[in-house]
């Protein structure tokens, strides 16, 4: 069954929008720039983080091992993070992953003891970030068929299932746009109004239904 929310403005989540296209002006960039502003026209209070104008090394030079300081910038995110209970992250496929840009910041900031920690006799870990949702915007230039065929829907899986729900944000809503090289205006348009109509739902429920 679907949910009934009756909440007014005041009741608007905390959002935090990562946007990790390298590219600002990409239409990865605004698909999630229409997200946040839909987010916004419903009352949410959403903090943004552009990854291409962060200060990070994006390498984990010696793994877990030894944990690398972090940046100041990286701090934040962490903060932002922390104090969000929605998070909207967008990126596009290349070469069936994630950008390394994100996979950057994903290695350096979604730390042991921060984001997750594993109990000594249990394999599984503590899921440290529970209680926030997800909205991951994806675009491709391959057909959605041949993504799945071939590659399984690789980053997905990595971004989604390896990193979020692996620290306990969820559930997770995506919304995903494949062949982009080939799309015509009208389904441009299609999309960037979805996203901005899935940002003003959200952002009083989150991906909960």
């Amino acid at each position: 069954t679907t949910e009934i929310y009756t909440l007014s403005l005041h009741d608007a989540l905390p959002i935090f929008a990562i946007h990790a296209h390298p590219n600002s002006d990409s239409y990865n960039r605004a698909l999630s720039d229409a997200y946040v502003r839909g987010a916004r026209s419903a009352g949410a209070q959403v903090d943004e983080l552009v990854l291409d104008e962060l200060d990070f090394d994006v390498v984990l030079h010696k793994g877990y091992s030894e944990i690398q300081p972090l940046e100041p910038d990286l701090v934040r995110a962490q903060q932002l993070i922390t104090g969000a209970d929605h998070i909207v992250l967008s990126f596009p496929v290349w070469w069936g992953a994630a950008p390394a840009l994100l996979k950057g910041f994903l290695d350096r900031t979604f730390l042991p003891g921060w984001a997750f920690r594993f109990r000594e006799i249990w394999p599984l870990p503590v899921r440290l970030l529970k209680g926030r949702t997800a909205h991951v915007i994806v675009t491709m230039d391959s057909p959605k068929l041949v993504y799945a065929a071939l590659y399984w829907g690789s980053a997905h899986r990595s971004v989604i299932a390896g990193t979020l729900a692996f620290s306990g944000i969820g559930p997770v809503s995506t919304q995903t746009v494949s062949a982009v090289k080939y799309l015509p205006a009208w389904e441009r348009r299609r999309q960037l109004a979805r996203s901005e109509a899935l940002g003003r739902r959200h952002a009083h429920r989150g991906t909960h239904e």
